[in-house]
């Protein structure tokens, strides 16, 4: 990583007074209106994405100052693209992974209402569809929708990856090799925390955990970013790229509601309980973490020299 310019304290509060302090004044509309009801919820949710890359560009350009912004911010170089390739490919089916696996685990527990033969809620909420546009559509068997919906998750990940990649560029594009000079642990924790509260604008009005008090949302929403972020963390470090984190954030994103489409017709989920958003849904990320960890995965991966020499020939 290129040398700072500047004190570490000094980017680290530039960046942390931008990301928070912006998000909290796009969000603000939403908490003089109608909360997450406000017909601008999902656009102003959008903007906010954008806010720690904001905050991490205004940091590179104008206090830290290396001289490679890109790579600083690990958007390059692309190479090796073998290695990055690999990296992906599992960003965009671990999240995946991760997400569907939440639910048997949840079901097996008692906290997540499944209906994986039948998909009763699927159906449920394709009938509310329908009934809400008003037309006639073809009978299609459900399956064949459900397939549909895989096709356009994997579709949605890479439609909603500058979104994404607006998050990543600070919280693991900036942030977390910066935290790396205390320990590989306390960068992922911290990056973890701090990315958890970022959220505070929205999670305290209901998002996510619509049936827990605001205190209660913003702490699970904390403890799936600590645990998901280290997920994101190991693509972001191994790769030495933020592109896999970005894209395994927008499949993470893309596939989130899956919860609701193996869910038993007329039952709630409480996503404080079942889903990746819960505490059963931790139990496997937690497990890949450690095994992560304990093959030393969280080892940052050699990068490229700025200005390789070159090859000298022989005498």
């Amino acid at each position: 990583m290129t040398a700072d310019r500047s004190p570490f304290a000094l980017s680290l509060s530039v960046f942390l007074l931008l990301s928070f302090g912006l998000s909290w004044l796009l969000a603000l509309p939403l908490w003089l209106g109608d909360g997450l009801e406000d017909p601008l919820f999902y656009p102003i949710a959008v903007a906010m994405m954008g806010t720690p890359a904001i905050a991490a560009l205004v940091v590179v350009f104008f206090v830290e100052r290396p001289p490679q912004r890109a790579r600083s911010l690990a958007l390059w170089p692309l190479t090796p693209a073998g290695r990055l390739i690999g990296y992906l490919a599992l960003a965009l089916v671990v999240p995946i992974l991760l997400i569907l696996v939440a639910l048997p685990v949840g079901a097996l527990l008692g906290v997540y209402p499944a209906d994986f033969a039948h998909l009763s809620g699927f159906q449920e909420l394709i009938d509310a569809g329908v009934a809400e546009l008003g037309i006639p559509i073809p009978d299609i068997p459900i399956g064949v929708l459900l397939a549909f919906q895989f096709v356009n998750v994997i579709i949605g990940a890479f439609l909603n990856l500058i979104p994404a990649l607006g998050e990543e560029l600070g919280w693991r594009g900036w942030l977390l090799p910066r935290l790396y000079r205390f320990g590989a642990a306390p960068a992922l924790l911290i990056s973890g925390i701090i990315w958890g509260l970022w959220h505070a604008p929205v999670i305290l009005l209901g998002y996510n955990y619509p049936d827990a008090p605001g205190w209660l949302g913003l702490l699970m929403m904390v403890g799936m970013c600590v645990i998901i972020g280290a997920v994101f963390g190991w693509l972001r470090m191994r790769s030495a790229s933020v592109w896999p984190a970005a894209l395994a954030h927008s499949s993470f994103n893309a596939a989130a509601g899956f919860h609701l489409v193996f869910a038993q017709a007329g039952q709630t989920v409480n996503t404080v309980h079942a889903s990746i958003l819960g505490w059963s849904g931790w139990i496997v990320p937690i497990l890949l973490v450690a095994v992560l960890w304990a093959t030393g995965q969280f080892r940052p991966a050699p990068v490229e020299p700025e200005h390789p020499e070159p090859h000298k020939e022989l005498e």
